[in-house]
């Protein structure tokens, strides 16, 4: 009687079919991230080193011909012609009209996250302007804040026609008109995302809270906000960029008078109006210089505070 012969598995046809699947999935891999980066460098990089060239000449936008003028038009900017970074400074309006947008959005998603009656509806309400289009809300409150127009109306049937003013006529009173368009604007934006981010959080925290005994106040300093602080630090600094890109608002309802051009908004009449496209690609990478500057700073301090 004779045993049979037992050989070993072919390990070549194992490995070879590992490799094969490894390979395979080492080309998705890469055929997945090719093509994001193909569109990165055509529709990002690229771009943005031609606007850094275009930055350091005398392009008017139609000539064939761009002079090289080396750090021309940012000597001017910055030392010769004060006028044109002015309107940097209504991005402070802005800026602080954002902290006032966050604040009304972190209390309204604090209080429809309770499921009160009717917290669909008005989370309905409050989202509703944030879908509307950019130019239909511009002008409806174009002409809501004109004289004798649809806020003058409102404080006349209330009986507080004395509130009057003139919402932007007045170039002081005017800045804050544009930000109460804007925080109006995007308040539903914050708002969903703030409403978000407190569905994450549990809800067994807050009952032990009501225990303890701890007041509405304290739940949300001791619980709620701990929780979305990130995300709330997200939105800052959102509403950072957004602040400093602002363009649509001012443009429709006042097209910059009295005071109100944005920093945007005098790039792009240097480049259309002006044919200087040269100084508006400047003016365009000193904003974006500005924002990375501001974004890196508030991630450093949002890293900071966590840790």
């Amino acid at each position: 009687m004779t045993l049979a012969s037992t050989s070993p598995p072919d390990d070549s046809r194992t490995y070879g079919r590992f490799s094969s699947a490894e390979a395979q999935r080492r080309m998705v891999i890469v055929g997945f991230l090719v093509v994001p980066l193909i569109l990165l460098t055509l529709f990002s990089l690229y771009p943005f080193f031609q606007l850094i060239w275009f930055s350091m000449t005398d392009w008017d936008g139609m000539s064939p011909d761009k002079a090289f003028v080396g750090l021309q038009n940012y000597e001017r900017i910055f030392f010769e012609d004060a006028s044109i970074l002015k309107p940097m400074i209504n991005s402070l309006y802005y800026f602080a009209g954002s902290f006032i947008q966050l604040a009304l959005a972190t209390y309204f998603a604090v209080i429809l996250s309770r499921g009160l009656p009717g917290s669909n509806v008005f989370r309905l309400i409050l989202f509703l302007p944030f879908v509307l289009n950019s130019v239909a809300v511009s002008i409806i409150f174009r002409d809501f804040l004109q004289i004798d127009g649809g806020l003058d109306s409102l404080l006349a049937t209330l009986g507080l026609g004395h509130w009057s003013q003139e919402w932007v006529q007045d170039p002081e009173l005017v800045k804050w008109s544009l930000v109460f368009a804007s925080v109006w604007r995007y308040l539903g934006f914050q708002l969903l995302i703030t409403y978000g981010a407190l569905q994450s959080v549990p809800q067994d925290q807050y009952e032990a809270a009501r225990i303890e005994g701890a007041s509405e106040w304290q739940q949300f300093w001791h619980i709620t906000f701990p929780s979305i602080r990130m995300i709330l630090g997200l939105q800052l600094i959102l509403a950072t960029v957004g602040s400093l890109e602002v363009f649509d608002v001012p443009f429709l309802i006042t097209g910059g008078a009295n005071g109100t051009k944005t920093f945007i908004m005098a790039a792009i009449e240097e480049a259309f109006e002006f044919r200087r496209v040269g100084m508006a690609s400047a003016m365009s990478i000193i904003l974006v210089v500005i924002v990375m500057v501001a974004v890196t700073l508030q991630r450093l301090a949002m890293t900071g505070k966590r840790s």
